[in-house]
């Protein structure tokens, strides 16, 4: 058992929350028991999400996708009532970090995802750095159908794939989410083939102009696994229970 502000001090740290400017507040977003036992992690802060840890007898839920965001006007209605309501009646904390759970060098979603297809990234690109770059891991390259069939076993889904031009894969550039507006800085930075989560009109073109293939994976698909890493990491270093819930999403 720890302290609730020992356990944010230390998420802080670890993740450089600070380093990033960001789309909504990273760190504690909903005050709840002082006191933490049992951490349940996911991807966002859904209202199917926060029961699921409630009935796991969550102390504090850990998100990528918190409930706060740039932009909102601030009303407690609809669906932000609900999901507000259901963490403080169980008393629930809720802590968030968004891009510095993807930039973690280890156990962001970016090194985690590549991890898990075997990439290791020797650059960065794109904003704040968040965007990974490497060599594929056979000097002659992949095939887009090889990575194709890897991402698919990987990830679980098949993903949306605009072809390029066909050539080896040699070079693999990847930002999980809905990084999608990062494929011309991806081509820029030399990648054959770029992945993220989602697709928007323009990445067909740029593939279809470029030769670089763009791969599309599932914006939920992509950002699992961050979150699931630190909070394997508190469970190893603090003692804290940890349980990580995935609910299914088609996005």
């Amino acid at each position: 058992m720890i302290e609730r502000d020992t356990l944010v001090t230390h998420l802080h740290a670890l993740l450089e929350a600070d380093r990033y400017k960001d789309y909504g507040p990273n760190g504690l977003q909903v005050e709840g028991k002082s006191q933490i036992r049992k951490v349940v992690t996911g991807v966002t802060a859904s209202l199917a999400l926060i029961e699921a840890a409630a009935a796991e007898g969550a102390d504090a839920l850990l998100v990528h996708h918190g409930l706060f965001w740039r932009g909102q006007d601030g009303r407690v209605t609809g669906w932000m009532k609900q999901r507000l309501s259901a963490l403080l009646r169980h008393d629930i904390n809720l802590i968030a970090y968004h891009l510095p759970l993807d930039a973690h060098p280890s156990l962001g979603n970016n090194a985690q995802w590549g991890q898990r297809l075997g990439w290791v990234a020797d650059a960065r690109f794109g904003d704040q750095d968040l965007g990974f770059i490497g060599s594929a891991p056979d000097p002659d390259g992949l095939t887009l159908a090889a990575l194709v069939s890897q991402v698919e076993a990987n990830m679980g889904r098949a993903p949306v794939v605009a072809p390029g031009d066909g050539r080896v894969l040699k070079r693999l550039a990847w930002c999980s989410g809905g990084a999608q507006g990062y494929f011309e800085q991806a081509i820029a930075a030399g990648a054959d083939v770029f992945l993220t989560g989602e697709i928007s009109e323009p990445q067909a073109h740029y593939a279809r102009e470029t030769g670089v293939a763009f791969l599309a994976c599932g914006h939920h698909a992509s950002e699992r696994h961050g979150v699931q890493a630190v909070g394997d990491h508190l469970a190893a270093r603090m003692g804290l229970s940890h349980t990580f819930i995935d609910l299914p999403n088609p996005a």
